[in-house]
């Protein structure tokens, strides 16, 4: 789905968020790549499941289409410095709800950029008739959970032991959902 662009400002910095187009698949990509590399927050680790300028086309098509799927991107001066994304289930026992995922350039972080995707997810999920969202968070991300139970998740589950970092140690994967159910 596609949906007005909107314009913030935050200490100085001004961004836009806006629904992702074609010709964002290059910098999508490469952002990715380096967003990756950045954090050990994502599931992926630098230059894993990479997907190329072709496939974030393909993405970024079907994503435009699609009702129930949402791919934004965070933008300064021209240049991508973040992106999130909702993906609906076109199974019909699944069609009520979409997972979400989020990530910012490391040095745009505290900036409320990852807040504003996400609070920009909710409002288009909750005015496009999707009853539930899904995310997987790190349990160490604390700033990322207290952002998320802010905006109405809640804890629903944990899987343990299930990434192994860079530090040799296994951590678990906290999986949170919003309803917006009664």
């Amino acid at each position: 789905m596609i949906v007005k662009p909107k314009e913030f400002t935050i200490n100085g910095l001004r961004y836009f968020i806006r629904s992702a187009m074609e010709k964002d698949a290059k910098s999508l990509s490469e952002v990715r790549v380096q967003i990756d590399g950045e954090t050990e927050n994502l599931d992926r680790e630098l230059g894993e499941a990479y997907i190329n300028e072709t496939g974030f086309k393909n993405m970024i098509k079907e994503d435009s289409e699609r009702v129930s799927n949402l791919f934004l991107v965070a933008e300064i001066n021209d240049r991508i410095i973040g992106f999130s994304r909702c993906e609906g289930n076109q199974l019909k026992r699944s069609s009520h709800k979409v997972e979400f995922g989020v990530c910012v350039l490391k040095e745009y972080w505290g900036y409320g950029i990852g807040k504003r995707l996400l609070e920009e997810c909710v409002l288009w999920a909750d005015t496009n008739g999707i009853k539930k969202m899904n995310l997987n968070v790190l349990e160490t991300n604390d700033k990322a959970i207290k952002l998320y139970q802010i905006n109405g998740f809640e804890v629903e589950g944990i899987l343990k032991y299930d990434k192994l970092l860079s530090d040799g140690n296994f951590y678990n994967t906290v999986l949170m959902g919003r309803s917006n159910q009664p």
